[in-house]
């Protein structure tokens, strides 16, 4: 019977802004569910989306849109970058899913039923941003001890579960289970600093938030986000609900793997809720480490991520998801936070990818294919050649050690430390000066035929790291695409197999022109401004008359049609009425508003600005939108229902 394995992320607030950071958590978990796949185990992989709660509730306000209207595009953004860097999970889970409302109402009414939940007031500091409630002593300077950010005292009707009484049980756990949560700082931080200190019972609902969860025995209550998103583990499995079976066969989960500030959540209320409903505790929790610039967690919110480029979107397309998915799982030490630079990266992808594995592969395809068209059979070995087998043979149980660890930058550093030895052993054997010697072409065919094994061995064990590279070694070898861990010991390849001169499959970057052509690429991209720059700006510029501005002509439109601009991630493409004339408007709105959200809507539309041409889509005006402090956008709207072509004034 095969193993299960079930790994699951934290699910994500969309909030739009994605930067390289958002993606550590889930391609490491791509990567231990495809190491573990390879194993020949069965695996469930789960991620998904965290809808709820005053944060998407205050934000849609913002945008005059509904909390499902805001929500479901950045649902579509967050699958698009998950396809873009090959991410496979079995399950996306949205908390606004049926069968999850379902279970968490079910996860309620049990903890209140057995009771484990009981109604009072709550009076304390409530985070918006971290949607996480503190006391007062928990307070940094009066600040969130988490993000920093302020935080507001609240006072309601409440229900609360007895966190308290699960205190002595969670520090049994933590006793007798020491690998139940790693790394070992975060066990006692979460003992010294919180059970040891005291736990206070936990406010679990929320009257003054109505995009929510709504209890089942009192609907004027909302579930409170945390043990809304906390259920997904179990509500992706099917726990309560009509077929149960995944929650059977996978549950508990092998590995939660989640960013160290919300490891509070999963080390401590996490399994005091699995212990109040008699369920088994996951077997690890892992606490990772940040994705840091200039020595501050990477956030968009904060802008730190200039200069750098850090718009997966972008790394992508300049250098291609293997790149990307190689820093984060070699760059970063794992369970430490990690610097990232664009130096860093490039550097990092020109030593290991480009100089050390793609020059190994191309130089040995090449010389197969120059000398003997296909692939040669080996003969007697040297000394040199038994050293080498013995590398590849011992390589898989190196890897699977460190991935048993979660340690993907070990398990790449053993599987480089091969390519390394491979092209050190190309400069011992010398192959072009076997070459030149008709009498030395058996020991050619056997150099040759080593470096063809440690080449398809390196491409066997990256697979679950890499997505495109692999295949593309394994091919120019013809090996199928699907060879597995059981063929990662020397020997499996044919003599006489056909083989394909492989092209640098990592181009080399020149990292000072790269970084040049990024800070032109940059210097580009409009970028938020902070308000103090606003605030500068608005000082500089010059009062305007009334003639001035009534040169400026301002009407009502009706967006009738919309379309994306099909060369550009940020525009759209509308057609609005005003009045009896139809517009073609192209707008930089795409990250904010779907095309289907902009039919119908009424907006602000400046009307005799010379038209100019977009991406190659001719613009005969310009929407107006309000800008806030992280650079989102909101169209201008009228208050009340205006005609189109309406003038404003």
């Amino acid at each position: 019977m095969a193993k299960k394995y079930y790994i699951t992320t934290p699910i994500y607030y969309p909030s739009g802004n994605w930067h390289i950071g958002h993606c550590y958590t889930t391609v490491i978990c791509d990567a231990l569910a495809r190491f573990h796949k390879m194993l020949g185990e069965e695996v469930f992989f789960m991620t998904g989306t965290d809808e709820h709660g005053q944060k998407v509730e205050k934000e849609a306000a913002k945008r005059g849109v509904t909390p499902r209207g805001f929500i479901d595009p950045l649902v579509g953004q967050l699958k698009d970058m998950w396809k873009l860097l090959d991410v496979e999970y079995d399950r996306f889970l949205r908390t606004t899913d049926e069968d999850h409302v379902r279970c968490v109402q079910n996860i309620y009414r049990k903890l209140y039923e057995s009771g484990d939940i009981y109604k009072a007031e709550y009076s304390g500091y409530y985070c918006t941003p971290c949607e996480a409630f503190w006391t007062e002593a928990q307070l940094k300077g009066g600040k969130c001890p988490d993000c920093g950010r302020e935080v507001t005292l609240q006072k309601e009707e409440s229900y609360f579960f007895r966190l308290s009484k699960y205190a002595p049980r969670l520090l049994k756990l933590y006793e007798e289970n020491p690998e139940f949560l790693q790394p070992k700082s975060r066990v006692n931080e979460m003992v010294n600093n919180f059970l040891k200190a005291g736990l206070t019972d936990l406010s679990v609902s929320r009257t003054t938030v109505k995009w929510g969860i709504p209890l089942p025995f009192d609907e004027k209550h909302t579930a409170y986000v945390w043990i809304d998103a906390l259920s997904n583990y179990l509500s992706g499995l099917g726990y309560s609900g009509t077929d149960d079976s995944l929650y059977r066969k996978f549950w508990p989960a092998d590995l939660h793997l989640v960013g160290k500030e919300i490891v509070r959540f999963h080390a401590i209320i996490w399994p005091a809720i699995l212990m109040a409903l008699g369920e088994p505790l996951p077997k690890r929790i892992y606490g990772h480490g940040w994705l840091l610039i200039g020595g501050e967690k990477l956030s968009k919110s904060k802008e730190n991520a200039r200069p750098e480029l850090t718009d997966p979107y972008e790394l992508v397309k300049r250098y291609g998801a293997d790149a990307v998915r190689y820093y984060l799982l070699r760059e970063i030490p794992f369970g430490s936070d990690g610097e990232y630079t664009g130096e860093r990266f490039l550097t990092r992808i020109n030593a290991d990818l480009a100089n050390d594995l793609g020059n190994l592969v191309s130089r040995t395809s090449a010389m197969i294919v120059q000398n003997f068209g296909v692939l040669p059979p080996c003969g007697e070995k040297t000394a040199l050649d038994a050293e080498l087998e013995e590398m590849v043979n011992g390589l898989l149980p190196k890897v699977k050690r460190a991935m048993d660890g979660l340690n993907a930058p070990e398990a790449l550093e053993e599987i480089f430390a091969l390519v390394a030895r491979a092209n050190k052993y190309i400069d011992e054997t010398t192959p072009w000066i076997l070459a030149k010697d008709p009498a030395k072409r058996e020991r050619l065919g056997t150099v040759l035929y080593h470096l063809a094994e440690a080449c398809r061995v390196c491409a066997v064990l990256l697979k679950p790291f890499l997505t495109r590279a692999p295949s593309l070694i394994l091919q120019s070898f013809s090996c199928p695409a699907d060879m597995g861990f059981e063929s990662a010991s020397f020997g499996c390849l044919q003599a006489g197999a056909k083989v394909e001169k492989l092209p640098p499959i990592f181009p080399r970057i020149d990292v000072a022109k790269e970084l040049a052509a990024v800070e032109k690429l940059l210097k580009e991209k409009e970028p938020p401004r902070r308000e103090s720059e606003e605030r500068e700006e608005e000082k500089a510029l010059p009062q305007i008359s009334i003639e001035d501005f009534s040169k400026v002509e301002l009407k009502i439109g009706e967006v009738v049609a919309c379309e994306k601009v099909k060369k550009s991630e940020k525009l759209l493409h509308e057609t609005v009425k005003v009045g009896k004339e139809l517009r073609s408007v192209v707008s930089g709105i795409a990250k904010f508003y779907t095309p289907e959200e902009m039919v119908g809507k009424r907006v602000v539309l400046v009307t005799n600005l010379k038209p100019v041409k977009l991406c190659g889509v001719l613009s005969e005006g310009m929407i107006l939108c309000a800008e806030d402090e992280e650079g989102n956008l909101t169209l201008l709207t009228p208050e009340r229902a205006v005609a189109s072509g309406a003038k404003v004034r």
